[in-house]
Order: structure tokens, then sequence, then C-alpha cells
């Protein structure tokens, strides 16, 4: 950007909200201050936090206002928070405040019991050490244009204490709210259209899915029961549901209950349908059975599913019923008359009476008998071929060209073949590398139908880590082998005689990692990844091969080793939360271009590479911060996220040499850009700038000039070279006017455009209520006189030229 000429100052008040009533200067700005929110030791909106050492944490019953507190033990020494990230309403300058208690708290080299801001300096108050009663601390501080903080109940602090603290009645308070002056500045920008890159790949606007918290189970799929095949005994041995320390609710015991006597529910091992066991429900003279609570219904909606069962054929009907209050009124029925002594399958339908999110399914067997409950299944009636119509909607929408599947740290442990056949019939497992379990309800066949559905190419990750060459080949001849290969058969016998034709394939997932299942050192791993890759394309030869990178000693090592067994080797980075607006949008482009840095490099230091054109697939990139709101790592994304995303296409844009694929990562729910709950689903901020440059962003990108990191500015032609389309994404409170210089070209007409923007940086977009962040039309511009970006903006111009 050109020496910027500040021509106006316009001081005023922000004040940023996320709802819809105003903040009073003495509003706490932390949720659940006293931790009496929450579940056994994981208190609602807190986190915890380790840096060094061993911690325990705990909620006490002995608070200093309420009935509980949050505790930190350490009898080694640690230095560890409970933490929470804190959305501010305003510039300005606030107090921190809370309640500590220390006993025996012997500094080892830290500073003792103390709050603090994290990663500010003069926020943190006084430290206590030895044993002290409850204690008032606080200090105040001013803060400029960040916006999202991260308060810390810290034992230890910048070096480690051993002892115990307790810590009650946190408070973070506007005091007073500040003026900042907002700019508007003006520059140039020079557009050269005589000097070009290479195309944009269509690939640059890929995604990532993966089998991990609701993802697929629970975003995507649209099965509404959890453990439909009774993975877990009945009843639970535990609580159902617990707690993350991120704040996500995740699956840990049975979801079913017992209707009547408890002794009337066993789980039997003689010939489940699925599994080890399923449940056995003896009736004698009493009612008896089994349900399954919080089912979210829509008044008027249609719902059906199906019930496998067998038993005894003079027991007496058995009933469906989806339940939505107690009066009988309140439920509709389904009679299944006579049981077969081999497990079949019954339909049924039902339409809701309410809106309700406690809705429950029940199945109950009156007289005299005993039956078996296979398995069960409950959607909504408008389901697509088993996925979610609202989902699938937005994924349309989003129109991204392929999706990489099914993982991620997932792949390492996942056996493919556990997701061909009768889906009733599919073994249902732990998930191997994230919480809570695999039902195997969407296996291959239905991740090629979803591809299908929504337009894309499916690209499928193989398992490297526990799986093996064989495993690899198989899956690919599964894929891709005629009907007289054995997988080819073994396809067309699971209804799709044609192959799938997939064409990308991921040769394992993040090898280099040491939470990776099947981790191993790199001069093993390349062996490993040579024979993989071999076994496949010995298969397929017209399959394209992407391999498992890192830049730095990995890549370096699998570019000089498996050079000749990769078309495309993969990066991952994940950015966090930085308070700065420009510090925060900038990492994702920083980190994409020291990616492409390196790369360059490799290719003039390893002679492996030597006329070979191996490119990057950045199949997992995206910010990765805060509690997860949408399940397990179901983090909430906001304005300023998605303008690091919009800047990060712009890098993308100016290394189409070096980048050939990039996968957004995930798409629903988990680090996704489309959000669910259990009946809506909407656009999460970072879908807007994907969905906006796919479909009007130009493919063959031109050198732009006069631009700096607080205005992006990236141009390109469309494929035609009719039109000049110029994105623009502000990183600043300030507004920009910008005159464009564009050398070769002649501006024809009128651009016409579209902008992302908002006056706060943590707007969002919440399911089931109106979108703070949306695409709406720009004012129509003439590039013969300056245009005006707003602050913390996306821009697209669209410009006829000649």
């Amino acid at each position: 950007m050109n020496r910027k000429k500040m021509v106006q100052t316009l001081p005023f008040l922000l004040v940023f909200l996320l709802a819809a009533a105003p903040l009073s200067a003495a509003d706490n700005q932390v949720l659940n201050p006293s931790f009496e929110s929450g579940r056994g030791n994981t208190p609602q909106q807190w986190i915890r936090s380790t840096w060094a050492g061993n911690a325990e944490f705990l909620i006490d019953q002995q608070g200093h206002s309420g009935k509980k507190c949050a505790k930190i033990n350490a009898s080694e020494g640690a230095d560890a928070a409970w933490s929470q990230n804190v959305n501010l309403p305003s510039p300005g300058r606030y107090r921190l405040s809370g309640w500590i208690k220390t006993e025996n708290l012997v500094v080892q080299n830290g500073a003792g019991a103390l709050l603090n801001i994290h990663g500010l300096e003069p926020a943190r108050t006084k430290a206590l050490t030895g044993t002290n009663d409850w204690t008032k601390v606080e200090c105040e501080f001013d803060i400029a244009a960040e916006n999202q903080l991260m308060v810390n109940c810290l034992f230890g602090g910048w070096g480690q204490a051993a002892g115990t603290a307790w810590f009650d009645d946190i408070a973070l308070e506007l005091l007073e709210a500040k003026k900042i002056e907002s700019k508007t500045c003006t520059s140039t920008v020079q557009i050269d259209a005589s000097q070009t890159e290479e195309p944009i790949s269509k690939y640059i606007y890929g995604q990532f899915i993966e089998h991990l918290g609701r993802c697929i189970y629970g975003g995507i799929w649209a099965e509404m029961l959890e453990d439909r095949k009774f993975y877990y005994p009945i009843p639970a041995r535990r609580e159902t549901w617990r707690t993350t320390r991120e704040q996500a609710r995740v699956l840990a015991d049975s979801p079913w209950k017992v209707i009547g006597p408890q002794d009337a529910v066993t789980m039997t091992t003689e010939n489940p349908l699925s599994g080890k066991h399923c449940p056995l429900i003896r009736v004698d003279g009493q009612s008896a059975g089994i349900y399954q609570e919080e089912l979210a219904l829509v008044k008027g909606r249609e719902y059906i599913g199906r019930i496998v069962l067998r038993g005894e054929a003079a027991l007496n009907p058995i009933e469906i019923s989806l339940v939505w209050a107690e009066r009988d009124r309140d439920r509709q029925t389904a009679t299944i008359q006579k049981l077969s002594k081999t497990f079949t399958a019954y339909p049924f339908k039902f339409r809701a009476g309410v809106d309700t999110d406690n809705a429950r399914l029940e199945i109950v067997g009156s007289g005299k008998g005993s039956f078996a409950v296979g398995a069960v299944s409950l959607m909504p009636a408008d389901n697509v071929k088993g996925f979610r119509k609202d989902t699938l909607e937005l994924l349309r929408k989003l129109d991204s060209p392929v999706y990489r599947w099914p993982g991620g740290n997932f792949v390492s442990g996942y056996n493919w073949q556990d997701g061909l056949g009768d889906p009733d019939k599919r073994p249902t497992l732990t998930n191997p590398a994230w919480t809570g379990i695999e039902t195997n309800d969407v296996g291959i066949h239905e991740f090629i139908e979803l591809c299908r559905l929504i337009n894309a190419e499916p690209m499928i990750a193989v398992n490297t880590g526990f799986g093996d060459a064989y495993s690899a080949a198989a899956e690919v001849e599964y894929c891709n082998g005629s009907i007289d290969t054995p997988n080819g058969k073994w396809r067309a016998q699971n209804g799709q005689s044609k192959p799938f034709n997939v064409k990308w394939w991921c040769v394992g997932n993040e090898m280099f990692g040491r939470w990776q299942l099947g981790y191993m050192d790199i001069r093993h791993y390349v062996l490993k990844h040579n024979w993989i890759e071999e076994k496949m394309r010995q298969t397929d030869p017209s399959i394209r091969t992407i391999a498992v990178g890192d830049a730095g000693h990995w890549s370096e090592q699998m570019l000089s080793h498996c050079a000749d067994s990769m078309d495309l080797i993969s990066e991952h980075f994940y950015c966090q939360s930085l308070p700065d607006l420009t510090a925060h949008v900038r990492q994702i482009p920083n980190a994409i271009r020291g990616k492409c840095d390196a790369h360059r490099k490799y290719r003039k230091d390893i002679p492996a590479l030597k006329g070979k054109d191996i490119r990057i697939a950045m199949d997992e990139w995206n910010y990765w911060y805060g509690p997860h709101v949408f399940g397990e790592l179901g983090t909430r994304y906001f304005l300023k996220d998605a303008l690091g995303i919009a800047a990060g296409l712009h890098e993308y844009f100016r290394n189409t040499d070096i980048c050939f694929m990039a996968n957004y990562a995930q798409t629903v729910n988990v680090i996704g850009c489309i959000k669910t709950t259990k009946t809506d689903a909407i656009f999460d901020s970072t879908a807007y700038p994907l969905m906006l440059y796919r479909k009007e962003f130009g493919s063959l990108p031109v050198k732009v000039s006069g631009w700096d990191e607080n205005l992006d500015v990236a141009a390109a032609l469309t494929e035609d070279k009719k039109f000049l389309t110029i994105g623009a994404v502000n990183a600043t409170w300030d507004t920009y006017q910008v005159r464009f210089d564009l050398k070769s070209l002649t501006a024809s007409g009128k651009a016409n455009g579209w902008v992302i923007t908002h006056e706060n940086p943590l707007a969002c977009n919440d399911p089931g209520r109106p979108a703070l962040v949306d695409i709406q039309p720009a004012p129509q511009a003439d590039l013969s006189r300056e245009i005006a970006f707003k602050p913390i903006s996306i821009t697209i111009y669209k410009i006829p030229v000649r």
C-alpha cells in the first residue's frame, strides 16, 4: 500500500454488541463467574490450561459467595489456570477482580496465585503465597482495540508453584468506554493485467469432513438417535453425557433408559444384529421397554424410521411411540402386531404435534414373553438419502469442488470395510481418535452419494497408521475396480456395479505427529509410504496421490525419498486468536506464504525434485480456538475470522505456481463454516468468503502492487478476460478510499460488487437466529474515481474491461 494520507478524522465511540441489549459499565463480562454452573469438575465456560508441571483441577463446595468455587492443587508444582475467553463490548478501561484463597502455596520459580489477562502484562493482580483466607485481588488496565481476551485464574504464573489455591467471584468490568480514532485513508493500487500468474486451481476451494464430533453425525447425517445399535449396555453404568474441558458435551454411556422394572432389560450376546450384544426385553404382565429422550421436533414435520426386532410370536403387540408431552394425545404410536423369530425390520412414521427439544422415542412391549431390539433409526422424513436437507442445501450453495474424507486423525485407526453393507449390521465402535462412538452409518457408499448430491469430487484418505498396503490397495480396487476384480465384485454386491472412479487419494494423515495412531520416525515412514503408494497405483495407475507433508525436516525427507510416489504433498496449519484485529487476520496469509516459500526452497535444494512439479495440497487450514460450542471441536467463528480466510485466499492466488489444492477444515460444526443445531443450520462467518470468491472471483491472477497488510488487495481476470475482479480485505477500523490504476486495461462500465461486513469484528451467526454476517450488495462503483472500502470488511468488485 502506498503511503496513506489521512484526510479525515472521526472520533466515535465503538460499542460492539452481540446481543440486543446494551451493556452498562457495571456488567461482568465473565460468564459463570462463581463456577456454579456445570457438571462435576467441569464448570461451564471455563477451560483448563496447563503450561508446565501437573495440576489437579477441581470444583470445591466451599465457595466465597455461593456453593462452589474453582480449585487448583499441585503437590509437585505446576504453572496452570482455569481460563475463559471473554468478548469485550468496547475499548476502554477495565477492572479485573476476584477472590482467592491459598493453603501452603510455595513458589518454586513462579509468582503464586493471581488473576491475569493472558498476554497483557499490565493486567495482573497481586499474587498470593503461603496460607491465606479469602482475599480480594484486583487490577485496572486499558484496552485499545482488542475485542477478545483470555482471563486466567492463575496458579504459578511464569513459573511453577506447589500447594493449593481456590478462586471465586471473578469479574471483568468496563469502567469507562474509550473513544478511538477512526481514520479515512487514501491510497493508490496498481493493477497490471499484462503480468499474470498461473490460473487459480478450482481445488483451492476444497473442503474436509471427518468422523469427529458433530461434523457428520449430528451435522450432515440425518440420524436423530444416539447409539442406535446399542454399543453401550442398558441401563447406563455412569452419566450418559460428559463435558470436556473445552465445554463440548459428548456421549459417555448409553442414552437409552428402562421403562418398567429395571431388571426387565438385559443385554444378550446370542446372535446380536450388530456388535457383541443387544437389549433383550422380558415382559411379564407389566409393560416394559426402553426409551431415548432429548429428541428435537418441529411441529408438523414428519419423521420416519425403522426398528429391527425379533421375539416370540405370542407376545402382545410392540408399540413404538414418539412422545412430546405426558398427555395421551401428545404422542403418536406405531404398532407391530406380530414378531418373527429372526431379526426383521419394521418401518414407522410420525408427525410432530409441537416444537420441542425434549421428545422421546419409546419401545414398549406388554403381555408375556421377550423380544430383542437389534437396531433403531429415526430421521426427518425430508432427509435426502440419509442426509439432512437443511445442511445439504448449504453444502450445495458453498459449491466446493472436492471433499476430503474420512480424516484426519480418525483415518489412522479406521477400517474402511466396517462402513460397508447393511447399515443396521455395521459395527458400532469407539471412535479411534476422538471421543464418543462411530456407528459406521456413513461409509464409502454414503460419502460418494454425498459428493454426487452436492456436485463435488471425492478425495479419500487411506489408513497408513494402523493400516497397510494391502488394505489401501483393496480400498482403491473397491472404489475403482471393475466387477471382474474381487473388490469391484464386492462393491457391486453392495449395490453399485459402476466404479466410483475416485481420482484423489491421500496416503495417510499427519504421520509426523506423536498424536497420530501408528506414528513412526520419518526414516521408517518413507519406506511405508512408498510401499503403500506403489500397491495403490498398481491397482489403478490413473489415481493421483497426496503424500503426508509437514514443512521442515519431514517434508524435506518425504520429497527426497518419495518424490516418485506422489503427485501432491499435503501441508496443514491452524491459527489461534490474537487480540489485535490486523494481526489476527494476517496469521492465515503469513502461514500460507511460509509453507509456499519453504517448498520453493525445496525445489532448489533437493535433487530428487529436478524435473518434477510436486505442488502443495493444503488439505487442512483454518483458525482453531475458543470453547467447543457446537460439540467436540465445534468452535464459533466471527467476522474477524472471515477476514483471515479471505486474506488467505488472496495468498493462495499469489502462489498458484506452488499451491494446487486447499481443503478448509472442517465443513460442518467441527471448526466448521456451517453450524447446526438438531433442527437448524446456518453458514458461519467463514463460509461467506469461501462461497463469494468461489462464485465471483476470476481465475487468472494479475499483478497487484501498492497494497499492504491493512488493506489486502488481489485481482484476477475471468476466464474469458471480459471482466476484472478485485478483492479487498480491510483488516482495520479505518475507511479506505482507493484509486485504482489499471495500467493496460480500461473499464468499460461500472463495477458491481459484494461486501461482507459488520461494525463488530465479533459478529457471528447462530442456527435458528437471523444472520449477523452475510453477503450484501456493494454500492456500484466507477473505477475512474476513488472507491471506499468499509472498516472490517471483505469486498469484491467485478468490472467489465477492454
